[in-house]
């Protein structure tokens, strides 16, 4: 079994930053990519960054480009994402996700953590 787990959620005031981190533990598995994504209260969850594992390619949505930053270290089987400039619509619960195949752009990933909060106040 694959497991995924979060750490780095917290409350940060608007402007501030956030380091989120993902460790994968468990059942080794053929990783194409991994991912952050995000679900705000009433939202669907929406994909925030990902990063194709061995060429370390990035996709990141529209509304944090040039604020958020994901990296991988293949040799830990980690992964993190930092937060900087920081806004209250960035209030979500942060999942790190992982996926065995193609695509890399896609909220359908196959492993799932169990979420970190973060929270920003204005």
């Amino acid at each position: 079994q694959v497991q995924l787990v979060e750490s780095g959620g917290g409350l940060v005031q608007a402007g501030g930053s956030l380091r989120l981190s993902c460790a994968a533990s468990g059942r080794t598995f053929s990783r194409h990519a991994m991912g952050w994504f995000r679900q705000a209260p009433g939202k669907e969850r929406e994909l925030v960054a990902v990063i194709h594992w061995s060429t370390g390619i990035t996709y990141y949505a529209d509304s944090v480009k040039g604020r958020f930053a994901i990296f991988r270290d293949n040799a830990q089987s980690t992964m993190s994402l930092q937060m900087n400039s920081l806004k209250p619509e960035d209030t979500a619960v942060y999942y790190c996700a992982a996926v065995t195949r193609p695509p890399l752009v896609t909220t359908r990933y196959e492993y799932w953590g169990q979420g970190t909060q973060v929270t920003v106040s204005s």
